[in-house]
């Protein structure tokens, strides 16, 4: 399959770029779990100022990949066979009649721009993202450029994760062509930007594959009386409820259960917005809110179990995202020392890795883990991949000095957010951190 070719179209006007945001929990409306498209969750004119005095001297961050195509064609290939089956025996809805053509039509535009790559959408939210970085940071950005300091671009290897970081670089150099020869050649580091499938993800590994604790729970909420509900809901909007009885009832299974067929109803109606630039598709005619809000969640659990809090005795999800986190205050420590010569660490990555990081970090969302005898529920926990892993979603420190004293921003999403309980911010109610304090509060040794 041959691959599209990346192009960058910086077409936003300034005010645009200043006041795109959205209400932190506005993403959760659609019901698309981590395949959500990414918006900025706070407008940049009403960030807080930093203490008189202080300047910014560096900034990093981690970004997921941009909205992107399906990984594969597997669940469409699953429901269309099935609506295929029952187009020949005169068992489709009216409203299933017209499913087929725009699941095609989706499926041959994630085809053509390659399964798995960026699409239109997620290039826009990485470039538009780096304009806004460089619009919040304009001083840092120009002492950069007067410095000659160099902007390191660090990705995982993957396509759609190396795609991102050219793309945000690119941007930063076409808003500021000073910037374009202090880009350094990108650098792909898979333990620390992929650390799930590399050496350090073995135990966690492991436990995804066999913990049979982690089998029983999400078999069970899998296994709820809701699920079959939602599933017979979904597929009687496309299928005859004779059909869809058969799917349930397992006459099928060659192709899939009930179970299955829903959800790939729900994988193609939450990939259609990431595939907006591509194509216009109604997804949502074949799938109710209080059913695609069940699939959601049931997507959800399997994050929250499998990558975020998890546990309250455990933490093997998250362990492994120390690695990044270390690299945070490294690269923060080399600019104190004057032992690295770079204004800017930008780290490209995947929900693999932001989600750990966020229950690692104690980031909004993803502070509670579920109780061994109480599976989480939306009721009672408030992690969404909505709003915790978003396509493009990112964590970023902004680094400022004044003489000997540095401070640290952080933002979650472009949202000014706090750091982890126990970490004292420099003045009540400041979102800026003395740095040492935050390796104390993170437990690394004081510089």
């Amino acid at each position: 399959m041959q691959k599209r070719t990346v192009a960058i179209a910086l077409t936003l006007s300034v005010s645009a770029v200043l006041s795109a945001a959205l209400p932190a929990q506005a993403n959760s409306v659609g019901y698309y779990a981590t395949k959500t498209p990414y918006a900025p969750q706070q407008d940049m004119r009403t960030y807080q100022k930093a203490l008189k005095g202080f300047v910014p001297v560096f900034t990093e961050n981690v970004s997921r990949h941009g909205s992107r195509a399906a990984s594969d064609s597997e669940d469409g290939d699953l429901i269309l066979a099935l609506w295929e089956k029952a187009r020949s025996e005169g068992q489709l809805t009216r409203t299933g009649e017209g499913f087929g053509s725009e699941a095609k039509s989706l499926l041959a535009a994630m085809d053509n721009i390659g399964y798995g790559q960026l699409s239109g959408r997620g290039e826009r939210e990485i470039a538009d993202t780096a304009a806004r970085l460089e619009k919040r940071l304009p001083t840092l950005f120009k002492d950069i450029a007067a410095n000659s300091e160099q902007i390191n671009v660090v990705n995982s290897g993957k396509d759609r994760a190396v795609d991102s970081g050219n793309l945000f670089a690119a941007a930063l150099a076409d808003n500021d062509p000073a910037l374009k020869p202090l880009i350094t050649p990108a650098r792909t580091d898979a333990a620390l930007l992929y650390f799930h499938k590399s050496a350090g993800g073995e135990e966690y590994r492991d436990y995804v594959d066999n913990d049979k604790r982690l089998a029983a729970t999400l078999d069970g909420i899998t296994g709820r009386r809701a699920t079959r509900t939602a599933a017979r809901n979904v597929l009687r909007k496309i299928f005859k409820p004779a059909f869809a009885e058969r799917i349930m009832a397992g006459d099928f299974s060659s192709i899939g259960t009930g179970t299955e067929a829903a959800q790939a109803v729900h994988t193609l109606y939450g990939i259609a917005p990431t595939m907006a630039d591509e194509g216009s598709w109604t997804m949502g005619r074949y799938i109710a809110p209080r059913d695609a809000r069940w699939f959601a969640y049931l997507s959800d659990a399997e994050d929250f179990y499998e990558k975020g809090p998890g546990f309250s005795d455990s933490d093997i999800t998250y362990r492994m995202a120390n690695v990044l986190l270390d690299d945070f205050f490294a690269k923060i420590d080399a600019k104190r020392a004057g032992t690295g010569n770079a204004g800017a660490e930008l780290r490209f990555t995947h929900a693999e890795e932001i989600i750990p990081l966020a229950a690692l970090m104690g980031l909004p969302g993803s502070t509670k883990p579920a109780s061994p005898a109480r599976p989480y529920t939306y009721a009672d926990n408030p992690w969404r991949g909505a709003s915790v892993a978003p396509m493009a979603a990112n964590i970023q420190w902004d680094l400022y000095r004044k003489g000997n004293k540095y401070l640290v921003r952080m933002l979650y999403n472009e949202k000014q957010t706090a750091f982890k309980e126990g970490c004292k911010p420099v003045v009540k109610g400041s979102y800026f951190y003395d740095a040492d304090e935050l390796k104390r509060c993170f437990d690394r040794a004081t510089s």
